[in-house]
Formats: C-alpha cells, sequence, structure tokens
C-alpha cells in the first residue's frame, strides 16, 4: 500500500495514558489523571439529564445542522446562526480550516510550540510550515506578522496557548490584526476561554464585524467537562463558514453532543463554579512551587507548564509508578517541563506529595 508521502511526516497526536492501562501496567487500585486539560468537576448535572433524555433516539441520525443548539448559541454569543460551524470538538474545525484554505504552494503561519494539530494538519494538506518561536512563552505576534507572505493562507493563535497556558492581551491582538492582510485567514483557538481571568484577555466575537477574515474557535470539551461527547465550535462571517460547510462531514456531531452542549451552556452557575475551583487549584500548585524555588508559566488555563530542570520523561514515569498520569514537557516541546492540568485540592495534594520527593532529591 502506498500512502501519500507527506502524511508520513504528520505526527501522530498522542493522547494521555489510560487510565486502565496505568493501573494494569502498575499493579494500582487508584490513578489520577492529570494529562489531558480534562475537567476534574465532570459536567453540569444538566447535561447528564439532557443525554438520559436522549437515549432512545439512538437509532435516528442526528440534526446534521445542530439546529437547536445552533440558535440556542447564537443568541448566548450575540451573532447569527449562520455563523457557527460546529465539529466533533474544534479539532474537527482545525481539520475543516487546513481542508478549505491549505495545500501545495500555499503557507500558514504558527507559534512553536503550540497545539500540535495546527501543524500536523497544515502538512497533510501539503502546505509549507512557518514556526515562530514563541517568546517568553507567549505568541511573538510581531514576528508573526513579519513572517507573513503571499503565499500565507492561515494564521493561527491559539490564546490562551498551549502548553504554555499564557495568553496575548487585546492591545496585542489589536494591534496583530491591523498589519495581516484581509485575504489571509487569522484562526484565534480559545478552547480555553472559560478559564481566563485577566481583564487584558480580549474578547474577540466583538471583533468578528472589524475584522472578517477572523474566526473563533471555542469548545465544550473543557470546562464544560464535555469532552468524551466531543462537540466544538467555530464563529466567524458567513462567507467562511460557508466555506467550511464545503469540506464538514455529515451527521459531525452526535444528538447526545447536541443535547449535552444545549442543556450546559444553560447552566453558567456551573461554569462559574468550575472557574473559581480552577484558580483555588492552580493557586495551590503554584504556591508550592514558589516555595520550592521552581519556575512557571503564568497560566490562564486549567493546567501549568512547570519547569523541575529534570528529564521530562524520567520525571514523567516516575510519576506514573505512584499512580499519576501527567504529561511529559519534551513532547510538547519543553524539556525538563511537565504540564500539569490542574484536579481536585485532593488530587493536586496528591500530585504535589509525589512531586516533593522527586523536587528535594533534586536539590540534594
Amino acid at each position: 500500500m502506498l500512502p501519500k508521502q507527506r502524511i508520513l511526516g504528520a505526527p501522530v497526536y498522542q493522547p494521555g495514558k489510560p487510565i486502565d492501562d496505568v493501573k494494569r501496567e502498575f499493579g494500582l487500585t487508584e490513578v489520577i489523571k492529570l494529562a489531558s486539560n480534562e475537567n476534574p468537576f465532570g459536567c453540569s448535572p444538566k447535561a447528564k439529564e439532557a443525554i438520559a433524555a436522549q437515549l432512545d433516539t439512538l437509532a435516528i441520525y442526528p440534526d446534521g445542522a445542530s439546529l437547536q443548539l445552533r440558535w440556542e448559541l447564537a443568541e448566548f454569543l450575540g451573532v447569527k446562526p449562520e455563523q457557527l460551524i460546529f465539529g466533533n470538538g474544534s479539532d474537527e474545525v482545525v481539520q475543516m480550516i487546513a481542508r478549505a484554505y491549505l495545500e501545495e504552494g500555499t503557507n500558514t503561519v504558527m507559534a512553536t510550540p503550540t497545539f500540535s494539530q495546527y501543524r500536523a494538519n497544515a502538512i497533510i494538506e501539503g502546505a509549507e510550515l512557518i514556526e515562530v518561536p514563541l517568546k517568553n512563552g507567549v505568541h511573538d505576534l510581531e514576528a508573526m506578522a513579519a513572517a507573513i507572505n503571499g503565499q500565507t493562507r492561515v494564521v493561527w493563535v491559539c490564546n490562551p496557548n498551549n502548553p504554555s497556558g499564557t495568553i496575548v492581551t487585546r492591545d496585542e491582538l489589536e494591534a496583530f490584526l491591523q498589519k495581516v492582510p484581509k485575504d489571509v485567514l487569522v484562526v484565534l483557538d480559545e478552547a480555553y476561554y472559560e478559564y481566563v481571568v485577566d481583564p487584558a484577555y480580549p474578547q474577540t466575537v466583538p471583533m468578528l464585524k472589524q475584522y472578517p477574515n477572523l474566526i473563533v474557535l471555542r469548545t465544550f470539551s473543557k470546562i464544560y467537562g464535555l469532552a468524551a461527547l466531543r462537540i466544538g465550535y467555530g464563529i466567524a462571517s458567513e462567507e467562511i463558514v460557508g466555506h467550511l460547510d464545503h469540506v464538514r462531514e455529515p451527521f459531525n456531531t452526535s444528538t447526545l453532543a447536541q443535547a449535552a452542549a444545549r442543556a450546559a451552556l444553560k447552566d453558567q452557575a456551573f461554569v462559574e463554579e468550575c472557574r473559581k475551583r480552577n484558580r483555588e487549584g492552580l493557586k495551590q500548585l503554584t504556591d508550592r512551587f514558589d516555595e520550592w524555588g521552581l519556575s512557571y508559566f503564568p497560566s490562564q488555563t486549567n493546567f501549568v507548564l512547570v519547569d523541575l530542570q529534570q528529564d521530562s520523561d524520567e520525571v514523567f514515569r516516575r510519576l506514573l509508578e505512584q499512580g499519576i498520569i501527567v504529561r511529559s514537557g519534551r513532547a510538547l516541546g519543553f524539556p525538563g517541563y511537565q504540564r500539569i492540568t490542574v484536579g481536585s485540592a485532593e488530587q493536586n495534594e496528591k500530585v504535589l506529595q509525589a512531586l516533593g520527593s522527586i523536587v528535594a532529591g533534586a536539590l540534594k
């Protein structure tokens, strides 16, 4: 079998290690997974009720246009229903964008390190990659703007950035957008939007009127706690959504996902509580890192990237043996670091206890 040669250069996404695998491998009965930036507090009870109410409809195809969710989300965001595109997670919307706009002879600009799927999908479509290093863990928007040329079709801005957790501010983004040619699509990936508390963070949906070359991506996988159902969305001009609809698979979001997302959207009290508890958990972790003299990137997400100044894979393995799954920084472009999802207070304390002996051993 002879595949397209360029796909062999595309990285295969490596998800966090499954809990059951770790239990079997190390003979453990309890495992804490803090590797994939999932919500440790689950999802809204209203979402669970909505899922249960749909169990008798499983033999029927879902609404391919996500009409009920489309109308309700449009009202929530203050946009037209026609400005929304839904995907099997926002990852699929990333794939649609690459498929619709990138091809051989074009290029795409992105930061490095950042979310790996921008790079992977660009490689699959045969586009040239222009990768601009982060500056102190933050997108270097000036350098990214300077990198755009006549063959550039898409620029990716992950804000907050994964894996560093940092943000570009409203003023920085505005200055950048004024430099980007109007025929270049700017993708603002805001998967962690609901976790942000910094007032300097840009509110990008109102910017769509001024910058019709924008698309904003968000998801129900993170703070809404619906990662298993895979539903995300893009907000853009009707023209951009029309382009993406040409490459969208039919029935790409399930009935259960649509119902759960609608119910989750109505429970903003749950979202606010998760945001509050996440900030408390983040402080719990970083206060201890400060005591230990460790450096970390200031995070506006539900994870923190901390420099343990040790071999990332070795630290990952030692934590795994204790039933704690985090993410080695080596695979994320940050050797020496670990990316740790913020868990419940109890989970965070267990991680800190396990890290304490590792840190103490390194300081001897």
